[in-house]
């Protein structure tokens, strides 16, 4: 029995093997988004800070990018701002020092990369259209932008037409308003003008006239149309 687990831990170990020699020990450069595909437009899914030791886990052959892990995290770092020791000096991750440093170079997809290390992240839930890239992914919001902002100006322009018919129309109220006002005031005051002494009879004739009649007549010495 015992030989029996000496002989699995065995197995075990030349299986593990291979993936623990995959794995380089690297640090950023920078404070840098670990992202969740190799380009700078997938999600970022944590920050590295300048100085920490990073687990490179592979890299694409055709772009500088590298599968790294950090604090039992997993995503995607540019090269660029990776370093790993080679010939007791550090340099940048390159294609040039994968095979020296023990880096293997691994394929991308959406698929079985989110499946194993996003599920629980919001942005597992658009997989599919990140699956096909993430220009296509923004292209299609772009679209969906489009179409929302021109939903929302057309929905905006009606707002403003309402908005506008609204202010007319209260515009409109406060002018017939006044100009009732103004035609109540002047029939107060023919009102008021129609008391008045020179007014009585009607006579419109007789404004600023005075009536004899409503006045006690002073004929002056002189004046023609005293009698005598």
């Amino acid at each position: 029995m015992r030989n029996l687990i000496v002989k699995i831990a065995a197995a075990a170990l030349l299986v593990l093997a291979p993936a623990i020699a995959q794995a380089a020990e690297g640090y950023s450069t920078a404070n840098v988004n670990m992202r969740a595909g190799p380009s700078t437009r997938y999600p970022a899914v944590a920050v590295i800070p300048a100085g920490s030791s990073v687990e490179i886990r592979g890299c694409l052959s055709n772009v500088n990018w590298c599968d790294v892990e950090f604090y039992g995290g997993r995503g995607w770092v540019s090269g660029q701002y990776v370093q790993a020791v080679y010939e007791q000096r550090r340099v940048y991750v390159g294609p040039r020092y994968y095979r020296p440093l023990g880096i293997p170079m691994v394929t991308f997809s959406v698929g079985n990369y989110w499946d194993r290390y996003y599920r629980g992240r919001d942005f597992y839930r658009e997989r599919d259209r990140w699956s096909r890239g993430p220009d296509y992914y923004y292209r299609d919001r772009d679209y969906r932008d489009r179409d929302y902002r021109r939903e929302y100006r057309d929905r905006d322009y009606q707002v403003r037409e309402y908005r506008d018919r609204d202010r007319d129309r209260r515009d409109d109220a406060r002018r017939e308003e006044r100009r009732r006002e103004v035609r109540r005031d002047d029939d107060n005051r023919s009102s008021d003008f129609r008391d008045l002494p020179q007014f009585r009879g009607g006579k419109a004739d007789t404004y600023n006239h005075p009536d004899p009649r409503a006045s006690p007549f002073v004929c002056r010495p002189g004046d023609p149309s005293c009698g005598d």
